[in-house]
């Protein structure tokens, strides 16, 4: 495997994680906000957790292929 397609295989990898991880935050979020998950916290942080899920999801995967693609030094 070429050094292009190995460097291509992992940030593939990288961007699903972050989807996936910002999926697990909604997730754990909208668990919180109805009291199944850590019924202790306040709603709120559940609330918190569903915002930055949704941010990582959508706008971190876009921040990092503008990194990945941005001038090379």
């Amino acid at each position: 495997m070429s050094p292009e397609e190995e460097l291509a295989r992992t940030r593939f990898g990288i961007l699903n994680l972050v989807r996936f991880s910002g999926v697990a935050f909604v997730f754990a979020g909208i668990a919180n906000v109805a009291g199944k998950l850590l019924p202790d916290l306040a709603p709120w942080f559940g609330y918190i957790l569903v915002f930055l899920g949704i941010f990582e999801f959508y706008t971190l995967p876009v921040l990092l292929k503008r990194h990945w693609t941005g001038p090379k030094k």
